[in-house]
Formats: C-alpha cells, sequence, structure tokens
C-alpha cells in the first residue's frame, strides 16, 4: 500500500489586521517537502509523526508530499496559499507518474484556516484531494480540537479524526488512529461514513482543559461513544470563534462503519447533550486583580495567570500591557512574563548587553486595544538568538525560536521579551535563558491553556484572565460580518432549560 502525506496548518484569526505570508511559513523550517517530511517528523508528536509511525507498523510505503504550517496569525493571502496547495498536488501527480496511484492520502490540518476569499481552507484542500482521487480511494484528516468544522469537509473527507485534549499532547496517538483507519479501510475491514452536528456555541477557553472539570465529563462521553457498536471514532470540537466564517462554531462528528444513519443519530446525541449543557462550557470573565485575589486566597504559589485574550497561539500580537502594568503597580516580586513581543525592546536589550540598564517603551505598539506602551528602566539580565528544542509534553522533539530575546527585569519583575509570536509550551526557552520558573512566586503567560501541559504540575493555582486585548473572551465585543446564526451566549441568551440552570 502506498498512501500519501501532507498538509497544511493554520489557525487564523480574521480580527487581526496582519496577513500570514508564504514567508510566515517558511520560518523556522515551516514547510518540508517530500522526503523531509519523513526525516523530520518521524517520531515526534505531531499527527504527521503519528501517521508514519502506523503505516511503517503496517508495511505500508508514506508517500511524502508537502506540509507546511505556520503560527496562527492573520489571513492567509490567496495566491500564497494557492502556491502551497498546487505544490502539495504537484507532488502527488508526480508520485503517480512514477510509481503509480497511490492508495489513499493522510492531511494532517487544524481545521481553523482563512484565505482571502476563501472562507473554508481546510474544506478547500479537502475538496481539491477528493477530485484528484475520485470517488473511492479513502481520504483521512486529523484536525485540531478548535476546527471550525462544515459540511464541505464532510462531503470529501472519508473519515475526520479530531484531538481528544487540550493541551493538545495527544497529536501524534490522533495521527496513528487515522492510520490505522485507513488501513483497515484498505484491507475492507471498515468502510467509514461521517457525520456531523453543528452547535450554536461558543466554548469558553478555561472550560476546554480536557483534564479537568467539565471538560473531562465531555471526552469521558465522547469516548463511550467510540466504544458502541458500528463507531469507528467521534470527535468533537469546540470551534474558534476569532474566525468570522459562515459556519464558526462547536461541532460533533461522528464516523460509523457503513451505517451513514447511524453516524448521523450518534453526532445528533452527543450535540443534544452538549447542548443541553451549554451553560456549563461558559465561564464569565474574570480581571487581573480579581485572579490575583483569588490566587493569594488559596496561598499556593507560583499563582499562574493565563493572558488568554493575547494568547499568541490564537494569532493574537502578544503585546498587550494590563498584566504587566498590573504586576508593577502593585510592586509585586519574583515575578515573571512569557513572553512579550517587542522587536524594539528586544533590540535595545542586545544593544546594550548583558548587565546594562535600557530605557523602553514596552509593548503596547500593535493595536490600541493591547493597551498603551510602558515607559519603564529595564536591567538586561540574559541573551538569545532565540534557538531552542522543546523538551515539554506537547512539542517534545522539535526545535523552535523566539527569534532575538532577552531577558529583562523591572524591579521584581522578569519580562522576556522576544520577536517572534510564540507561546510557552513549555520552560525550554526560559531555562535557556537561565530562568527557572519554579522559583517564581507569580507567572504570567500569553497563552490560553497550551501551557498547561508543563507549567500546571508546578502551579499552585491557575486563572484565566480577561485583560485588555484583541482577542477578548467577551463574544459580544467581537464583530461580526460572515456569522451566518445566532450562538450562545452572545444572540442566544442564558435560559432556565439546561438541568443545571433548573438547578
Amino acid at each position: 500500500m502506498r498512501i500519501a502525506i501532507g498538509g497544511i496548518l493554520h489557525e487564523t484569526s480574521t480580527f487581526v489586521e496582519t496577513r500570514t505570508t508564504l514567508d510566515d511559513f517558511e520560518y523556522d523550517r515551516g514547510i518540508a517537502r517530500g522526503r523531509e517530511v519523513i526525516e523530520r517528523f518521524r517520531g515526534t508528536n505531531v499527527c504527521t509523526g503519528g501517521f508514519l509511525e502506523s503505516l511503517e507498523r503496517h508495511g505500508a510505503q508514506p508517500v511524502p508530499l508537502l506540509r507546511a504550517s505556520a503560527f496562527p496569525g492573520g489571513l492567509i493571502p490567496a495566491g500564497d496559499y494557492a502556491a502551497m496547495k498546487d505544490e502539495m498536488l504537484e507532488r502527488l501527480d508526480a508520485a503517480e507518474r512514477e510509481g503509480g496511484p497511490v492508495d489513499g492520502v493522510l492531511l494532517d490540518l487544524h481545521g481553523a484556516m482563512v484565505v482571502e476569499g476563501i472562507d473554508d481552507g481546510d474544506g478547500d484542500v479537502l475538496a481539491a484531494f477528493r477530485e484528484r482521487l475520485g470517488p473511492v480511494r479513502p481520504l483521512i484528516a486529523t484536525f485540531d480540537l478548535h476546527g471550525n468544522h462544515t459540511r464541505r469537509r464532510i462531503a470529501a473527507a472519508t473519515a475526520i479524526v479530531g484531538f481528544d485534549t487540550f493541551p493538545h499532547v495527544d497529536m501524534a496517538e490522533r495521527g496513528r488512529e487515522a492510520g490505522e483507519i485507513i488501513i483497515r479501510t484498505l484491507r475492507g475491514e471498515i468502510r467509514p461514513v461521517a457525520a456531523i452536528h453543528q452547535l450554536p456555541l461558543f466554548w469558553s477557553t478555561p472550560r476546554q482543559a480536557t483534564s479537568h472539570p467539565p471538560m473531562d465529563e465531555v471526552i469521558r462521553r465522547l469516548h463511550e461513544l467510540e466504544r458502541r457498536r458500528g463507531i469507528i471514532s467521534a470527535t468533537v470540537s469546540t470551534g474558534f470563534p476569532w474566525s468570522d466564517v459562515p459556519e464558526v462554531g462547536a461541532s460533533v462528528i461522528a464516523i460509523a462503519d457503513s451505517d451513514r444513519g447511524l453516524a448521523q443519530r450518534t453526532a445528533d446525541e452527543f450535540a443534544a447533550w452538549i447542548w443541553e449543557r451549554r451553560r456549563r462550557w461558559y465561564q464569565g470573565p474574570v480581571s487581573v486583580r480579581e485572579a490575583l485575589e483569588a490566587g493569594h486566597r488559596a496561598g499556593r504559589f507560583p499563582i499562574v495567570l493565563a493572558d488568554h485574550a493575547d494568547n499568541t497561539g490564537g494569532g493574537s500580537p502578544g503585546d498587550s500591557t494590563e498584566v504587566l502594568r498590573t504586576f508593577l503597580e502593585l510592586g509585586l516580586s519574583d515575578a515573571l512574563l512569557l513572553y512579550m513581543v517587542d522587536h524594539e525592546a528586544a533590540r535595545a536589550g542586545h544593544a546594550a548587553g548583558v548587565g546594562r540598564t535600557v530605557r523602553l517603551s514596552l509593548g503596547g505598539k500593535s493595536h490600541p486595544v493591547q493597551g498603551p506602551p510602558i515607559d519603564c528602566e529595564a536591567e538586561v539580565v540574559a541573551l538569545s538568538t532565540g534557538e531552542f528544542a522543546y523538551d515539554g509534553p506537547m512539542w517534545a522533539g522539535l526545535t523552535g525560536s523566539m527569534g532575538l530575546s532577552a531577558w529583562l527585569k523591572i524591579g521584581g519583575v522578569s519580562v522576556v521579551v522576544v520577536t517572534a509570536r510564540e507561546q510557552p509550551f513549555d520552560m525550554a526557552f526560559a531555562r535557556s535563558l537561565g530562568i527557572d520558573c519554579r522559583t517564581m512566586k507569580y507567572i504570567a503567560l500569553k497563552s490560553a491553556a497550551h501551557f498547561r501541559a508543563a507549567f500546571e504540575p508546578i502551579a499552585g493555582s491557575i486563572h484565566n484572565v480577561d485583560a485588555a486585548a484583541i482577542h477578548t473572551h467577551d463574544f459580544t465585543k467581537l464583530v461580526y460580518r460572515k456569522r451566518i446564526r445566532p450562538v450562545f451566549p452572545v444572540e442566544i441568551a442564558f435560559s432556565r432549560d439546561s438541568p443545571e440552570e433548573r438547578g
């Protein structure tokens, strides 16, 4: 068996003004071509790594095409997207001319990719491959938990496999699952058919951590459904509200063996269960000071604040200043902020050198909503070119680059300024600067939940905060132009018809 593998991965925010160009995909080796796909991703905790492991275990030949990924950000220009998609398809054509038709395709996708002129970028990729493959050959795709899934994807894909964890520590596992499904399909053991139920629901990020209530209950129920006779796989997607696209929102997908009716009934049942409990998936805003007060009441350190409205992992600029300003106003010591995206501050630190003091206008440069810059004097404690290796549970086996970076200290508050937008998936980069996060009393992270994989074991308490930033979690403040339906908790208000609200 010859199975082609590839993908274009991007989580696109339509609320930021920047564009995600081909150069952004090329940055830090973000595009792997041909044999490089195998060499780079074998043994890594990403879906492509799982594809390779499964195919090699079954003696199937992987046919690597192209895998492109860029850090979350704004819309992808149509021409840049077309260049990547066309190259991937051209590589498929070349592989088939050389070795004959492939037996199927595995795609590593995200689920919230938006291209200028194409609202459903992932659906466009799937449709293009379906056109090449014809109606019979299997096309299986893996997706992030935060996809805005569409009926077009269901029509094109043989099966869809979504992540079960947030933070995403099961990517290779889901890749292996997709590999098993395509192998079993080609052997004639199963005939996957898919169904979707879309939910008019914006799911609060703090309620999505899959190892904690209430989200752990959702995943338990998901796994119960997957154990039912005739069900091959099930996926819950919490959606990505910062993509203004027609079908934005949560969804449930079920894959059944040969029985599309069973798939649809299963998806409908699970979706109804989620909708009935919709109040449980909502969390109201929490201010920075409220979170600090709650942390002090708990009395366990470090107090970890997730600055989720400026989560660079969702495409936010990473230079909002409210959390840092609050730390300074309160005169906190042994406090740390990971990471402030500020090119000027990083360059100033490098120009001054370690041990020197620099005068800065820190953060708040990308957009007025991010807050005003903080005028301050900072000590340059350490400098870095930004190169490091991940060693935490999420991206273990991969390398990264924060670009020109510096550890600055303002009184008792440490700030790591970087030039690449990246959320702290683990402590490896901070450690490369000489920072021991475990010694801190306060840690603020520009992340929503992925930090938990590495930081939760050392945290005294964790609090998601709603500081001023572009990616506000108060969804009533986001202006949508393309969304086609009312959603909870924006137009659809709280009601008294769900079990926990009946009390």
